[in-house]
């Protein structure tokens, strides 16, 4: 679809080049992905071949040997896939600081045209941009991220319900247009060149020894060692894995065991989400199968309400609106916002409130480091943290409260996001995407009302506490499980 694809810069396509690249960077897969359909699409029009650059840098805020191991999976997946297919499928793994400098412009010299990923988190778009102003040759971008496009719209949605009810319009028609579940199935393509010497000899491809999980090799990359690998690996296969797992076993419960940490009912999708290892049109396929489900079903009034529009079981619509509705509305903030992490960026409403209460006396007051060790006077707080530090997530509802308790437990709202922000990116898989934010200023007042009565330090922002938390939802065995 058209309103997926946008000109990065006004470089011309050279017809005459040796090939169609795709630099991958955030739809890291070979499925399901506008991005890679666009460059086969280019590739086979201009009778040219393809290739496929994957590339991790080292130097971005955040980068570990978590983040690492998790996207290096993927690469292996991809690189596995890719050798089916008439593609040259090139993985690079920048072992220093600024080490991939040059690189893409020397991939440029020969491609007719540069097809990337349009993700609007991150470093991401300041990389894009600054990469669109040295290349000669044309480079689109394009949004793999959401059922509908992030563009679709120039308006910034303040509430779940709004966007929500403008989701409902405007999905039926989006979903005609679904990307191809193998953009590479049944394509002819060119035989694909060799890389030259020289961009081989000063850019090595990622080692076999690397992709398939070498920790010596992993260990020599200047990235935070403090923050390990977790036990989930990532990758396409493992996505799809964890995709079908929660259809088979979770999905009919999922409306009652999801709030319950000591049922951990989610799904887990969410890290694969936020690397582009799986992608939402993939996971709606895979739903609509199994509840044997068709777009004529849902309704043709857009209410705006969470449940009923999708005419699907409880199960179903409770994960698809977490799934489309809570994600996309942070892409919809995101793409159109460039301060939507920054303090001034919230509701007036909430600004105004948590201003009138900046001063007001907490009764505990925690450091950075002292939350990030989980060292509080709150066992389940502590518990939430520790599941972040060893697994990289904390269950879904805990991270509501384990957010409200740090805007409670620091001398002003700013320096909670702050806190919130650091350990959220620094130790969470699924952090630094477009939902982690819109998660975290939930906590402060986006996407919210004002509540009342109004209380110290939140003001008229939602209050949320552990010991009603403790009484709502099970929450013994994970505390015991999670302990410090």
């Amino acid at each position: 679809p058209e309103n997926r694809v946008q000109k990065a810069n006004d470089a011309p396509v050279h017809r005459d080049k040796d090939y169609v690249l795709y630099w991958m960077i955030a739809s890291r897969r070979t499925t399901w992905n506008y991005a890679l359909q666009r460059a086969v699409d280019h590739a086979a029009e201009l009778g040219k071949p393809l290739v496929v650059f994957e590339a991790l840098r080292v130097g971005y805020r955040w980068a570990s040997d978590r983040f690492h191991r998790f996207i290096i999976d993927g690469m292996a997946d991809n690189a596995r896939r890719l050798k089916n297919h008439n593609v040259l499928y090139y993985p690079y793994l920048e072992p220093g600081p600024d080490k991939d400098k040059g690189l893409l412009s020397a991939l440029a010299e020969r491609a007719c045209v540069i097809i990337t990923d349009d993700f609007p988190a991150f470093f991401l778009p300041r990389m894009i941009a600054s990469a669109s102003e040295k290349l000669p040759v044309l480079l689109e971008k394009v949004d793999s991220n959401g059922l509908v496009p992030m563009r679709g719209t120039d308006k910034v949605y303040p509430t779940a319900f709004s966007f929500r009810r403008y989701l409902q319009k405007v999905i039926p028609s989006h979903l005609e247009e679904p990307p191809k579940s193998d953009p590479l199935k049944n394509t002819r393509l060119p035989e694909p060149p060799s890389l030259s010497e020289k961009i081989i000899a000063h850019w090595p491809p990622a080692s076999d020894s690397l992709l398939e999980g070498d920790p010596k090799a992993l260990a020599r990359f200047p990235i935070g060692h403090e923050v390990g690998i977790v036990e989930r690996r990532g990758g396409s296969a493992e996505a799809e894995a964890t995709l079908r797992h929660f259809l088979e076993r979770k999905l009919s419960s999922y409306p009652e065991n999801r709030n319950h940490p000591d049922d951990d009912g989610t799904s887990g999708l969410s890290p694969y989400l936020h690397f582009g290892h799986i992608s939402v049109h993939h996971v709606l396929h895979e739903l609509a199968e199994k509840e044997d489900w068709f777009p004529d079903r849902a309704a043709t009034k857009a209410t705006g309400k969470s449940t009923g529009w999708w005419g699907m079981s409880e199960g179903a619509e409770a994960f698809l609106d977490e799934l489309v509705t809570w994600r996309e509305v942070g892409f919809n903030m995101c793409s159109h916002k460039a301060d939507y992490d920054q303090y001034d960026s919230l509701p007036p409403w909430a600004l105004k409130t948590l201003k009138d209460h900046q001063k007001d006396r907490r009764s505990y007051i925690y450091s950075l480091r002292e939350f990030e060790e989980g060292k509080t006077h709150d066992p389940l707080w502590n518990a939430a943290q520790m599941q972040l530090v060893r697994e990289g997530r904390i269950h879904n509802y805990l991270r509501m409260v384990w957010g409200k308790k740090i805007l409670e437990w620091t001398p002003s709202p700013k320096e909670a996001l702050n806190i919130m922000i650091e350990l959220n990116n620094k130790y969470a898989l699924d952090g630094r995407d477009p939902n982690s934010y819109s998660g975290i200023m939930w906590i402060l007042g986006r996407y919210d009302r004002p509540w009342g009565p109004e209380r110290a330090i939140f003001g008229k922002v939602r209050y949320m506490s552990s010991e009603n938390t403790a009484r709502k939802v099970r929450t013994a065995e994970y505390v015991s499980q999670y302990s410090p």
